[in-house]
């Protein structure tokens, strides 16, 4: 099988489970991606990467600490950028422009100008730009959406998405505070915005508004997943910061089908716990569990109920890619595994249909476009605070509202 040479720019966290799940996609079967250089401006990252693509994969990768270098090699035909995202765009653009596909991390570009740069580059290059949203790719989520298309709720007129509950310890990064850097209000609900135009189609219209719940967030007591990233980084955090950065996203959206969605993500208020994901219609209502968590998915419908694999037979057209079964079983909807496998399958499952879209010549099924408006959903409930109206998703990505944007735009020179 014929495999695209890689580079994975930027080592840190993030890039760390990328080579996790670069391993998972090797173990498919199938996989169509050889991960061939790492990059990372920092030494110790980029060593980092190196040693676990030794222990790993059982070679040793190129290792490259100027990005010049990395994207002007002859050898390597794609990018992967997993970067902090206020950089992504400074990444991406020159590899694009040197004719290299590039797979990046979301969200895409930390403001739309940075994601519009990025398409833009693409097209001229004739090359693919694929935004690495990952929890779309969840089996539930996959049921979720054939349900939908399968018109068993008759058509959804109302999507609730609801994710509350934090405290004051800094979310994984301190940079995830900052609004310049791509504060946890844009970076992680991005992840729900993308789930909200997966499940009920384009973005119409926005109203919303941000807030900074928690003011100063502290050094928190451990370093979440025990890689040795993660463990190191956490050496480095100070122990408090001031946020500068939405750590909470409000909204109500009007798709372009008519269809209504309430939207709340909330990682600060101590006294605030739930979750909810759901979709009614005239006929039916279902309930997602959320994403990596492997449980059912909820179906009621003409005073019955189904869950999980019950819901299969009603759904004679379902069909979960190759890629997928190979990883967690064909018609598999529901699993019980641990957070770092399911998260490395899942990047594997974004990673093969970004190969498939290179060797093929077809588009991502997250492309730069949809990565672009789901960065402009967050950012459209706060244009919409600023500017005490409805903003329109048209408006947002033209540019024409940007108030919001403007300071971030300056500060990386693309104002």
């Amino acid at each position: 099988m014929k495999k695209i040479p890689l580079c994975l720019i930027g080592c840190g966290g993030m890039g760390h489970r990328h080579i996790l799940a670069y391993k998972e996609l090797e173990n498919s079967g199938i996989g169509n991606i050889e991960l061939m250089a790492v990059c990372d401006l920092n030494p110790k990252n980029a060593d980092l990467g190196r040693r676990e693509v030794e222990r790993l994969f059982g070679r040793t990768p190129l290792v490259f600490t100027d990005l010049d270098e990395a994207v002007s090699h002859p050898d390597i035909a794609a990018v992967d950028v997993a970067t902090d995202p206020a950089v992504h765009h400074q990444v991406a653009v020159p590899a694009l422009e040197a004719g290299k596909h590039v797979l990046c991390e979301k969200p895409l570009g930390i403001t739309i100008r940075a994601c519009t740069a990025m398409i833009a580059a693409a097209e001229k290059s004739g090359v693919v730009l694929a935004t690495a949203e990952n929890l779309r790719r969840d089996p539930p989520n996959r049921l979720a959406r054939a349900i939908l298309d399968h018109e068993l709720l008759g058509d959804p007129y109302l999507m609730i998405h609801n994710s509350l509950g934090g405290n004051n310890k800094m979310v994984i990064t301190p940079w995830r505070h900052l609004k310049d850097k791509g504060a946890i209000g844009l970076d992680m609900a991005v992840h729900f915005t993308d789930i909200v135009q997966y499940y009920m189609g384009a973005f119409d219209q926005i109203y919303g508004t941000g807030w900074i719940i928690e003011p100063v967030r502290y050094k928190p007591d451990d370093s979440g997943l025990q890689l040795e990233s993660y463990v190191e980084r956490l050496k480095t955090f100070p122990d408090s910061i001031e946020a500068t950065g939405e750590d909470s996203v409000c909204a109500i959206y009007k798709m372009k089908s008519g269809a209504m969605v309430q939207f709340t993500y909330a990682a600060g208020g101590r006294g605030s716990t739930g979750f909810e994901r759901s979709v009614h219609g005239r006929l039916g209502a279902l309930y997602a569990p959320g994403d990596r968590n492997g449980r059912p998915v909820v179906l009621r419908c003409e005073g019955q109920q189904f869950e999980g694999a019950e819901i299969l037979p009603l759904l004679p057209d379902f069909q979960m890619s190759e890629i997928t079964e190979r990883l967690f079983g064909a018609k598999v909807v529901t699993y019980e595994l641990d957070f770092p496998p399911v998260d490395a399958k899942h990047m594997a499952i974004e990673m093969h249909d970004f190969g498939e879209a290179v060797l093929k010549g077809t588009k991502p099924e997250v492309d730069g476009h949809l990565g672009m408006t789901a960065v402009a959903a967050i950012y459209g409930a706060y244009e919409s605070a600023l500017a005490g109206r409805a903003v329109t998703m048209d408006e947002i990505l033209s540019g024409q509202v940007r108030a919001y944007q403007q300071e971030i735009d300056a500060a990386l020179g693309l104002d």
